[in-house]
C-alpha cells in the first residue's frame, strides 16, 4: 500500500511539473510573460495610485511583570530576547501601498514569569500603533497568551 502511494505521488508531482511548463526556450512563453508583466504593471499602477504613498508606524511591543523572561516578538524580523521585565521595544515600520493593502503582522510573545498567586503564567502584552493602544493581554495560566496586530 505504502509503495503504490509513493508512486502516485511522485507521477502527481511529475504531472504537476510538467504542466507548469519548463524553459522550452520558444517565443511564444516569452510572449505570454510579456503580456502578463504588461497588464500586472498598469494593474499595479493604478492600485498604487490609488491606495496612495508610503505610510510610516511608530509601534511599541510591551510585557509586564517582574523578573527575567523571553520575548518573542515580529517587528518587521522576527527576533527573541532574554530580557528584565518590564521590557518595552519600540520601532518604526514604513509599508507600501501593497504592503498596506496585505497587511504587515506585528506580534509579542511573552514568555512565562512567576504570578502573584506563585504558578508559573504568561506575562501581560500589549501592542501600541501611533499613540494609541491597539492590542492589550492580561496574561495568566489559562490559555494562549499573545499579542498580535496586522498594521495596513
Amino acid at each position: 500500500m505504502r509503495r503504490v502511494m509513493t508512486v502516485t505521488a511522485l507521477i502527481a508531482a511529475a504531472g504537476l511539473m510538467t504542466a507548469c511548463g519548463g524553459s522550452g526556450g520558444d517565443g511564444d512563453e516569452k510572449e505570454r510573460a510579456g503580456g502578463s508583466t504588461a497588464a500586472s504593471s498598469s494593474e499595479t499602477s493604478s492600485e498604487a495610485s490609488s491606495e496612495g504613498e508610503d505610510k510610516t508606524y511608530e509601534v511599541t511591543l510591551e510585557v509586564g511583570g517582574q523578573g527575567k523572561s523571553s520575548v518573542y516578538y515580529t517587528l518587521g524580523t522576527n527576533s527573541n530576547e532574554q530580557v528584565t521585565l518590564p521590557w518595552k521595544k519600540t520601532g518604526k515600520m514604513t509599508l507600501n501601498p501593497t504592503e498596506r493593502k496585505v497587511g504587515i503582522l506585528v506580534s509579542v510573545v511573552p514568555g512565562p514569569v512567576k504570578l502573584s498567586n506563585g504558578q508559573l503564567g504568561a506575562a501581560p502584552c500589549s501592542i501600541t500603533v501611533d499613540g494609541k493602544k491597539v492590542v492589550e493581554d492580561e496574561g495568566g495560566v489559562e490559555g494562549a497568551h499573545t499579542c498580535e496586530y496586522t498594521l495596513n
